[in-house]
């Protein structure tokens, strides 16, 4: 990626694809006549041809499977999704309840709190009124 990147930067022209792996040559100027080479030339030429029917099935099987195997992917994705979903709300509301619970304890202790000082200052009065009498 990032060789792609500087050559887009330095705005140079994309390699063309090389082809060189499907060319089918034939045997050299001096190898014309040798057998042996002319046969290697024609088992190169079969294996390339065997390799294009392999490719033109491959894209045949695509045609007629492929979306079906997307289409099943895509559901397996959908339920992944779902399932993640339901996790995540049941940790969410399991987290809502501990909060809540956090936040009612803290009221229960700040109630009784200002109940003893209540309690404190109406005892500070109690004893002012006697000392005053």
């Amino acid at each position: 990626m990032r060789n792609e990147f500087e050559r887009l930067a330095a705005r140079q022209p994309m390699e063309l694809l090389s082809m060189k792996r499907y060319e089918l040559p034939a045997p050299s100027s001096g190898q014309k006549n040798d057998i042996t080479a002319w046969q290697e030339s024609v088992n190169n030429s079969m294996a390339q041809l065997e390799h294009q029917a392999v490719r033109i099935e491959n894209l045949e099987l695509m045609s007629q499977h492929g979306s079906n195997a997307w289409k099943v992917y895509n559901d397996n994705l959908v339920q992944m999704i779902e399932s993640a979903q339901k996790e995540l709300q049941r940790l969410s509301w399991v987290a809502l309840v501990s909060k809540n619970y956090e936040i009612e304890r803290a009221i229960v202790q700040l109630e009784g709190e200002i109940n003893k000082m209540k309690q404190q200052q109406g005892d500070e009065n109690k004893e002012n009124i006697r000392q005053d009498f």
